[in-house]
């Protein structure tokens, strides 16, 4: 490569670094207000048909928010797919059997390229989608600060040293969250999300017939309730049957906290919110449980403050969701060296 092409890179590799600074520090509302207007109409619209089509995706979708941006930050990094080199998050142990609508996401971003081709995000569609998941099912509705980056790389490993198992205790939990500079309000508020959608017999097994290796149920099922759960989860059935994380699966509301203040809670890392021992999380879901307004606008905080979680790392803007591309980070330049030197430089660089 010719001088003029080392500094024609270096200049353009230094350009993209200043962007990435400039824009991982300054998300806000309104990000794509001039380049896609439309943009959250978009994805209200394609989130509205696949809820139509399939209510578990509100949950679904909404819960991809929180996988990703637990993981090195909101970068979309969950929806990058395995390479040669590198063993992507989808199929890390917390989401494997757990995490589905992926497709959902391909949709939205398919719709967005269409309207507005290589300018919003895979992260900021993720924050999207899953506050209108929330907003569809009865919930709150609030503004989102956009602006994100798209993580080149992903990370296996990190999504199973941090992400908590269903029979995670609430002294787990509040260490996790603490982590994160999250609070204890946080914490159940966010828990909060599991008002909407469904988890597997699989994950509560061992709360039903071996509690702790006592091989006994957990005293905190209320009697009549593991009942229930006993003939929806018989020893040795199918692992894959689910049941709602509440009473009402579909509708984002209270009745998640009410029902752990009944011994109802589907999981384990519920429950242990009420009545693992911890009087200050038993406290807010006794609070939240009588004050579903005071509730939602807790869980509003607490997503606004996850999404602000930053990768910290070098990303693109605009990239394809599920498509892993390992050329490294000067990709998310490609649109300005294409607008600076007719693509040439761009081709001249990766062919």
């Amino acid at each position: 490569m010719s001088l003029l092409h080392h500094l024609l890179f270096f200049f353009s590799s230094s350009l993209c670094f200043f962007s990435f600074l400039t824009s991982a520090s300054q998300l806000r509302q309104g990000f794509y207000s001039e380049t896609c207007p439309e943009a959250e109409s978009i994805v209200r619209d394609v989130m509205s048909k696949a809820m139509a089509r399939e209510t578990r995706d509100a949950a679904s979708v909404m819960r991809l928010q929180f996988h990703d941006c637990f993981v090195n930050g909101c970068d979309a990094s969950l929806l990058l797919d395995d390479t040669p080199t590198m063993l992507g998050e989808k199929e890390a142990l917390s989401n494997i059997n757990s995490l589905r609508s992926y497709e959902v996401i391909d949709e939205v971003k398919s719709a967005l390229e269409r309207a507005c081709p290589g300018v919003v995000s895979c992260a900021d569609i993720v924050i999207i989608a899953a506050r209108d998941a929330v907003a569809l099912s009865g919930g709150p509705n609030w503004e989102v600060k956009l602006g994100r980056l798209d993580s080149l790389t992903a990370s296996q490993e990190d999504s199973n040293n941090i992400m908590p198992s269903p029979r995670a205790n609430v002294t787990a939990l509040i260490d996790l969250f603490r982590r994160f500079n999250l609070s204890i309000t946080d914490l159940v508020a966010l828990s909060g999300s599991h008002s909407i959608g469904e988890g597997r017999c699989f994950s509560i097994v061992f709360r039903l017939y071996n509690q702790s290796g006592t091989g006994l149920p957990d005293p905190a099922i209320e009697p009549g309730f593991r009942e229930r759960l006993d003939a929806l989860c018989p020893p040795g059935g199918d692992g894959n049957v689910t049941g709602g994380l509440d009473l009402t699966p579909i509708v984002f509301d209270n009745r998640y906290f009410k029902d752990l203040v009944r011994g109802w809670g589907f999981l384990n890392s519920d429950q242990t919110l009420y009545s693992g021992g911890d009087r200050r999380t038993r406290e807010v879901v006794w609070r939240f449980s009588q004050d579903e307004a005071g509730f939602f606008k807790a869980f509003v905080e607490g997503m606004v403050r996850l999404g602000d979680l930053s990768s910290g790392g070098l990303g693109r803007s605009g990239g394809t969701a599920g498509l892993s591309m390992n050329r490294g980070w000067t990709r998310c330049c490609w649109r300005f060296e294409e607008w600076l030197w007719g693509g040439w430089l761009y081709t001249y660089i990766y062919i």
